[in-house]
């Protein structure tokens, strides 16, 4: 084990105080963490983040559960379609996209490449989420017919399984405007569909990558117990305040990585 598996021991550490302070979305650092600190291709490191987003939001549901804020009914009656979407883009698509999307005499655009910026993209749309302000507690409730949300499912399924990561930032306004919940209930439940999401989007990863358990298994754990202290730090901090602030911390490091996929 050489000192830069150690800063990545510690950096998990600090990517699970933020999930437990922030309810979500410091799993959106574990992708650029791997790929660019420690040298995994993008294809193992949306992997892991499945992993490891799965186990530490099973974490997050117990913490959440115990203050009564999991509606379990309407987190698995959602979970279908999405994990449906991210086990097949886990199995089936991502090992078929080709290694060489697209090239001109003066640009390659690789299919690690491709992930990286998609999940550049997607880092874009999570940040501006937590950066502004919403009351969507207020929002008058229409409850859309189960084939949409279906389709809705499936479409935020295939982007998690691309990117591996949570999509809490896509799960928590559909439980509220689709499902009815009030935001607080909707982040907890929100934690069951990532839960089921990212383990069974891992189990496709399965059949077609070597896994490195032992480094795996130290990373997510290191995960949780910064899960754990970070709830508990939680309880002394402006969720507001820290949240926009991790905000504007995944703007800058989402055009980091176009910069650095680009140039």
């Amino acid at each position: 084990m050489d000192l830069v598996d150690l800063l990545g021991f510690f950096i998990a550490f600090l990517i699970g105080i933020v999930l437990g302070l922030v309810g979500g979305g410091g799993s959106i650092l574990t992708v650029p963490l791997l790929v660019y600190l420690l040298g995994y291709n993008p294809v193992v490191a949306t992997a892991y983040s499945l992993f490891v987003v799965g186990a530490s939001s099973m974490v997050g549901v117990i913490q959440k559960n115990k203050e009564k804020l999991v509606d379990f009914k309407t987190g698995f009656a959602f979970s279908f379609p999405s994990f449906l979407a991210v086990f097949l883009s886990r199995r089936f698509l991502v090992p078929n996209i080709p290694e060489v999307i697209f090239s001109t005499n003066n640009f390659v655009l690789t299919k690690g490449m491709a992930i990286m910026m998609f999940f550049a993209m997607v880092m874009i749309m999570a940040s501006t989420s937590m950066i502004k302000n919403t009351k969507k507690d207020n929002q008058p409730f229409i409850k859309l017919p189960y084939y949409k949300i279906f389709f809705q499912g499936l479409a935020i399924g295939c982007i998690t399984g691309l990117i591996g990561a949570g999509g809490g930032f896509l799960y928590v306004p559909a439980l509220v405007l689709w499902a009815g919940l009030p935001m607080k209930k909707a982040v907890g439940t929100s934690l069951v569909i990532i839960a089921i999401n990212s383990i069974i989007g891992f189990s496709g990863d399965l059949h077609n990558l070597e896994i490195n358990w032992e480094f795996l298994l130290i990373f997510t754990s290191l995960t949780i117990l910064g899960v754990l202290l970070g709830g508990y730090l939680s309880k002394f901090i402006s969720n507001k305040k820290l949240k926009k602030s991790f905000g504007w911390l995944v703007m800058i490091m989402a055009f980091y990585i176009m910069i650095k996929e680009i140039y």
